[in-house]
């Protein structure tokens, strides 16, 4: 595993800042302005794309295959430029999807362009998005690999049914990452996290949107239809756990150092990221309870008044090509939203590149899809107060 991917692990997904932190783009958000609200006949600007061969992609950083010996080289974007001849200005300017929300805000509810054609964050935020009104409806006749191709337990999240508006760049899940040396026994329940020898060894996500899923289904909750009553309650157990000092702390992608170096034994974590940690240390395991686990997204958006959207539906589709999804897989080591490109990697010659076809991490079979499921987003009615009452408990 280069040092490269690792890195990506590390850096890609950073800690969420507290909801108010960056100002009046999350509030408005969150209480739902009218005013900010663009209806469907506003969203579309003079598409230029036939005459005018770019366009303008914003995405987190390391999130993107890159060349073992040249890293500024992006070999599958590289290979779209080239079948198409459409210039791509790849900017990674993404690093925490509310601060995103706060710089592009302004424009969208005052009807301006982004100067951005394709933009990238997380489902939860892309909810946002979408129920504003802020992006734009793509043309599935354009996309016929996204029609073919995209996992079929990710086609209607319930914030875009059908996705008609938003397409996972990459997938996920949030279950459980342990020490399996350090613990001496297996985890199987997200109730194996508060036994008594795991007092002051465990850490929580400290980003409400990517924490709460996981504790509810613990109390057996069906994630696609919460109440406030369940979150209540995983709130009013996390906050006891917090004073018992059984919860060491809360954590953003910084729970990566914990456990490698032991001293946290069992947390929440994302899988992709325990795939990069098992390269050096086997002992690291990641598990879906078998209550579930939460499946989940980062997707590709048009925001309005995008001036190259044509172009931008044509970079969505080639990225769901069975082979240029494997070669994308290959590299962040995420789930794969593309489950064709699994052949694709099992054919490699390289004997670790056709390994990953077989990690369940990355396309997850059968037995392990019965566990996952795609929470219901957090509405902006609930927000603001969901918000306020767990990041007390975490101290944000």
């Amino acid at each position: 595993m280069s040092v490269s991917r690792v890195s990506a692990a590390l850096d890609r997904r950073s800690l969420l800042r507290a909801l108010g932190v960056v100002g009046g783009g999350v509030a408005l958000a969150g209480c739902g302005v009218p005013a900010a609200y663009v209806a469907p006949g506003k969203r579309a600007a003079t598409d230029l794309s036939a005459r005018d061969k770019r366009l303008t992609w914003a995405n987190w950083p390391l999130y993107i295959d890159t060349d073992d010996e040249d890293t500024r080289r992006r070999p599958t974007l590289e290979g779209f430029e080239r079948r198409t001849g459409i210039a791509v200005d790849y900017v990674e300017e993404i690093n925490d999807n509310d601060e995103f929300f706060g710089k592009v805000s302004p424009a969208l509810m005052n009807h301006q362009a982004t100067g951005r054609d394709l933009v990238v964050v997380s489902d939860w935020m892309c909810a946002r998005f979408v129920r504003l009104g802020w992006v734009q409806e793509m043309d599935r006749a354009r996309q016929p690999n996204v029609a073919k191709y995209l996992d079929p337990q990710l086609r209607s999240p319930a914030f875009d049914p059908g996705r008609r508006f938003t397409v996972p760049w990459q997938s996920g899940i949030t279950g459980i990452a342990y020490n399996r040396r350090g613990l001496g026994r297996e985890i199987r329940h997200v109730s194996d996290l508060w036994a008594d020898d795991l007092r002051g060894r465990v850490t929580l996500l400290s980003g409400l949107d990517e924490a709460f899923a996981l504790l509810m289904q613990g109390n057996g909750v069906d994630i696609t239809r919460w109440t406030a009553d369940d979150f209540e309650l995983v709130c009013e157990q996390v906050a006891r756990r917090v004073r018992a000092g059984h919860i060491r702390r809360f954590t953003g992608n910084d729970y990566i150092k914990d456990l490698a170096s032991g001293d946290v034994l069992a947390c929440q974590a994302y899988s992709g990221d325990v795939i990069q940690l098992q390269a050096d240390d086997p002992d690291i395991r990641f598990v879906v309870p078998e209550e579930g686990a939460e499946l989940w997204a980062e997707s590709l958006m048009i925001p309005n008044l995008a001036r190259h959207k044509a172009n931008a539906e044509a970079l969505i589709d080639y990225y769901y090509r069975p082979e240029v999804a494997a070669g994308l897989a290959a590299w962040v080591n995420y789930v794969c939203p593309v489950p064709a490109a699994r052949d694709v990697l099992a054919s490699a010659k390289d004997e670790e590149t056709a390994a990953l076809a077989e990690d369940p991490l990355i396309f997850p079979d059968s037995a392990m899809r019965r566990r996952l499921a795609i929470a219901r987003d957090i509405t902006g009615k609930e927000r603001v107060g969901f918000a306020r009452r767990w990041n007390a408990i975490v101290g944000l």
